[in-house]
């Protein structure tokens, strides 16, 4: 089937593209480009939809758009969903052998991201026209054509514009990639717009701040009984609380910590006696992409649920689908899943529904780990860290496992990388769910995420200032 990335050949030439680096960034030029690309993503985040009439019908995405990096009512109201979509499909085809491809040859490596960015670009206009048709905007008849062909335009347009700001980053221009860095900032502002908002709502018990610690420090100033007081603040319903500060924290420090487990296996160089070295193999060996994927896949029935069960809700495989109600919040009404594949999915409201709804929290808890496992085991093949390229990454290098012959280091590589791949998807799913009945805020999913970006954007500066301690040595 590699016929099949051949006949993305035709559209190369129209697709937009970054040219790779030619030189070595310096490491000052590279925080400016990573710099400006937040920037742009972030004001695109607030430019309004031109021609829309409504925003005020039920969001399906609400809980899911910080992990999405979109923003309701804006350019970046699909956010990455288009691209991480995109990426998703090209995986699975690439995975079940329906796409081969050779990650040593140039040209189909060319190929398949070219179709990667062509797909991207082609569901960005299948789900602008969705959202059009499906009455977010408003009723289709109020828009008018010229309306909804505008906001479809401008969506693509927008979707464009995310691509090239990810491979911008991408080839060398920065740090990390687009997607990451979207994701970290969205779950990052929502966390501290969490614990410090100084908005006043009033929930039924009174007029009360937002912001699990202004809601703290407000409390014990205003209340005359201070162990209430605190009760309250740290245990409070339908808003951000200390606990859940808390749980945010305690799973930062442990993903922090997992992420220091790893194998290091002894290499050695072929031509230079006595050099060796480690190539280390991490528990979380495909870092976020795991959980990336998942949430890309549960969006997406999300969308294709909710957008089937408004049209035809008496459908009985649309109801196994999911079925969807719109319930009141603090800031309007959320469509959210009540029943059917879409509700089983959908984490547990707390610890406390494994005993009200077991089926419900089992289910979910068999998706997610079932789910991060069988994407991270997948993905290796198909971004070149499988144990095959790796074995040629290190022959190129003229290095060998010390106390194995060339000929047995792929055998040696598969005892550990298809192992760390599956089990660290399964920890990272395991941690979510963790997170998720913790409590956390902004989610298990969006925490894990926050986490992982933040510590390779770490590591990533790291190996940049050891890069530049090395041409100081140098020179």
């Amino acid at each position: 089937m590699t016929k099949f990335l051949h006949l993305i050949r035709p559209f190369m030439a129209i697709l937009p593209e970054v040219t790779p680096a030619e030189r070595t960034v310096p490491f000052r030029e590279k925080v400016l480009w990573t710099a400006i690309t937040l920037f742009i993503f972030l004001v695109c985040c607030q430019i309004p939809l031109y021609g829309i009439k409504s925003t005020e019908s039920a969001d399906p995405f609400y809980w899911m758009r910080v992990i999405l990096a979109s923003n309701k009512g804006t350019l970046m109201e699909l956010g990455i969903s288009p691209i991480v979509t995109s990426g998703l499909v090209m995986q699975l085809l690439a995975g079940s052998k329906l796409i081969e491809v050779d990650q040593s040859s140039k040209e189909e490596k060319a190929l398949f991201n070219g179709a990667q960015k062509l797909f991207g670009m082609l569901i960005t206009i299948g789900q602008a026209i969705a959202y059009v048709f499906s009455g977010i905007y408003g009723d289709i008849k109020v828009l008018g054509a010229g309306n909804a062909f505008l906001i479809i335009v401008q969506l693509f347009f927008a979707g464009v514009i995310v691509i090239i700001l990810d491979e911008l980053l991408q080839k060398g221009y920065g740090f990390g990639s687009g997607i990451s860095l979207f994701i970290a900032t969205n779950i990052c502002e929502n966390i501290i717009w969490k614990a410090l908002s100084p908005t006043t709502i009033n929930a039924g018990r009174g007029v009360e701040f937002e912001g699990a610690l202004i809601a703290l420090v407000h409390l014990l100033i205003t209340r005359d009984s201070k162990i209430g007081a605190l009760r309250e603040a740290f245990y409070r319903q339908n808003l951000p609380n200390v606990t859940n500060l808390l749980a945010t924290v305690l799973v930062f420090g442990i993903v922090i910590y997992f992420q220091g487990f790893r194998v290091d296996l002894p290499v050695k160089y072929q031509r230079q006696r006595g050099q060796q070295g480690k190539y280390p193999i991490k528990l979380f060996y495909t870092s976020n992409i795991p959980i990336i994927l998942q949430t890309a896949l549960v969006s997406n029935v999300y969308f294709l649920s909710q957008m089937l069960y408004t049209r035809y809700p008496g459908n009985i495989f649309i109801n196994f689908l999911g079925q969807w109600s719109v319930r009141e919040g603090i800031r309007g009404g959320n469509s959210v899943p009540v029943g059917g594949f879409a509700y089983y999915i959908t984490p547990p409201n707390g610890i406390y529904e494994l005993f009200y709804d077991p089926i419900h929290t089992v289910f979910y808890i068999v998706f997610v780990l079932t789910s991060c496992a069988f994407f991270s085991r997948t993905w290796i093949d198909v971004s070149g860290q499988s144990a095959k390229d790796v074995a040629r990454q290190l022959r190129d290098q003229q290095m060998v496992m010390r106390g194995h012959r060339d000929a047995s280091l792929v055998k040696e590589l598969n005892r550990y990388i298809p192992t760390a791949a599956a089990f660290g998807g399964l920890c990272i799913g395991a941690l979510s769910v963790m997170a998720d009945f913790m409590g956390a805020i902004g989610s298990g999913t969006g925490i894990l995420l926050a986490v992982t970006i933040i510590y390779s954007y770490y590591e990533a500066y790291l190996k940049e200032k050891d890069q530049v301690n090395d041409l100081f040595v140098l020179n």
